[in-house]
């Protein structure tokens, strides 16, 4: 297949990067690992192996572990004054712009997404999520009490409150974002006070390795930052150790249940931001170009491989045929191409094995009974490519209705009353995100209290900001990403009472 003339030639710094040989980065520096068993890493666009990283073992998460306590209690981070900590962050963040190019290219080689949502999202956004970040580092405060105790008359008390970092974090993070997501979790440690141990996605880890080494060049002392390559077991070492004092996780709900019933043995505190089948509800007055722009964005972004997708699309009958006459156009129409080449509107998903999860979803939604107006396949081509896909008949009861694909597909079905349509939307056991589109502000302010979901975005998807808090409600997770709160679930509240 003949090479388009506007693709993306990776930079030489990038192909030197592929080319090394990719150890454990522990107290602040490269190791090899104890484990001797190496992970495959894959270009999704080509099928071929890009680079391989050490498989860790229960030693290796150990080793990484016991690096980070020792900082943590020698308060070689925590100690410094919040001003130098933040300085510190902030120079990782202009480290990470400096290079975003390279950290894009390598992003979209390893996850397959497109070379502009790398650009312009997952880099592209970092360095200011990392900056919002580190201006908490200086504005951590408790509170002062006036207090009514009785038990010594007379007795006067000055009693307040202080924050204080939790210890080790050990941060879990997903293929789809791999960078960007990992950020949110090691920057709020980090501003808080915190060590880390990074373990990211088997699958997608080439931007956390690169990544780490620009946190050591910021000045993150050693063994503050770790990182740990591996599959599910290494995580589960990570999870299971008894030095970890708070995991961070984003995945699939499945996942999530497992790692909280994990830590309710010894109270590991957590935050789990898990799986998603968001809801997209269109009113009648919603114009069709709007509707449809509206849909592709929250379905079909990053190739559907994003936990707040609005995979299920609820229309109104007097809108519900041309609606899906126009999306099923415009979803056909739809430029398929690898992640280099910026022209290519549909990209490969993340693996070959998750290419075949979404092809058995669409092959059981025909089993039983709904009709695929679009899509549905996979084109003749290397790599791991799913044609973006469009479901109408899939009744509610149905698994596609239900249960998370994770890919370039949704489902559309017509509803008759806005009552109806929150029924629908809210018919399911994860409450993520949703958005309702409708030019009615009465609607608009009636309808949003009703949904039951973290964010609901309105004439629009999708958007994130450091200043707004981010998580879901039902099975979606526990816990929240952004906002001014955000250092609050990586510390602990110490209540300090002095009698005078």
């Amino acid at each position: 297949m003949a090479t388009a003339p506007d693709t993306v030639t990776p930079l030489d710094d990038v192909s030197a990067f592929l080319g090394s040989e990719h150890g454990l980065f522990i107290d602040g520096d490269w190791r090899a690992g104890r484990s001797t068993d190496r992970i495959n890493v894959f270009n999704p666009a080509t099928g071929e192996t890009i680079a391989t990283v050490v498989n860790a073992n229960a030693q290796d998460v150990d080793d990484a572990v016991r690096s980070a306590h020792a900082a943590f209690e020698a308060g070689v981070w925590s100690a410094l004054p919040p001003a130098e900590r933040e300085r510190r962050l902030l120079k990782f963040a202009d480290l990470v712009e400096q290079n975003a190019e390279q950290l894009a290219q390598i992003e979209t080689l390893n996850q397959g997404k497109s070379i502009n949502i790398s650009r312009y999202v997952d880099i592209g956004g970092a360095p200011s999520y990392m900056r919002y970040i580190a201006g908490l580092t200086t504005k951590v405060t408790g509170e002062t009490f006036d207090v009514s105790i009785a038990a010594i008359p007379g007795g006067r008390y000055n009693a307040s409150t202080r924050r204080e970092p939790i210890g080790v974090v050990g941060a879990i993070s997903p293929w789809n974002f791999p960078m960007m997501i990992g950020l949110w979790k090691i920057m709020p440690a980090l501003a808080a006070g915190c060590t880390v141990v990074l373990k990211p996605s088997e699958i997608t880890p080439l931007t956390s390795i690169r990544l780490v080494e620009l946190g050591k060049e910021a000045g993150i002392p050693d063994g503050v930052l770790n990182l740990v390559t591996g599959d599910g077991k290494t995580g589960k070492a990570l999870v299971d150790h008894p030095l970890v004092s708070k995991i961070t996780f984003t995945g699939s709900t499945a996942t999530g249940k497992a790692i909280a019933r994990s830590a309710a043995d010894r109270m590991l505190r957590t935050s789990l931001e898990l799986g998603g089948k968001n809801p997209a509800i269109f009113l009648a007055d919603a114009p069709i170009e709007m509707a449809v722009q509206g849909a592709i964005l929250g379905g079909f972004f990053n190739n559907g491989q994003v936990c707040a997708a609005s995979s299920r699309l609820y229309v109104a009958r007097a809108i519900y045929e041309p609606f899906v006459k126009a999306l099923s156009e415009a979803v056909n129409g739809m430029a398929i191409g690898p992640g280099l080449d910026p022209a290519a509107q549909i990209n490969p998903v993340v693996s070959a094995a998750h290419r075949q999860k979404i092809l058995d979803h669409v092959s059981q939604a025909r089993h039983d009974g709904a009709r695929i107006v679009a899509g549905g396949d996979s084109p003749d081509r290397p790599g791991f490519y799913v044609r973006p896909t469009v479901v109408v008949d899939a009744g509610s009861e149905l698994a596609i209705s239900r249960q998370e694909v994770f890919g370039p597909l949704v489902t559309v079905t017509p509803f008759d009353s806005e009552d109806d349509a929150i029924r629908l939307a809210n018919d399911s056991d994860m409450g993520l995100a949703a958005s309702l589109w409708t030019n009615n502000l009465k609607k608009t302010m009636e309808l949003t209290p009703r949904i039951k979901a973290g964010t609901v975005w309105v004439n629009c998807h999708n958007l994130i900001d450091p200043n707004m808090p981010f998580g879901g409600f039902k099975e979606s997770g526990i816990g929240r990403d952004f906002g001014v709160r955000s250092l609050d679930s990586y510390m602990e509240v110490k209540s300090v009472c002095i009698a005078y």
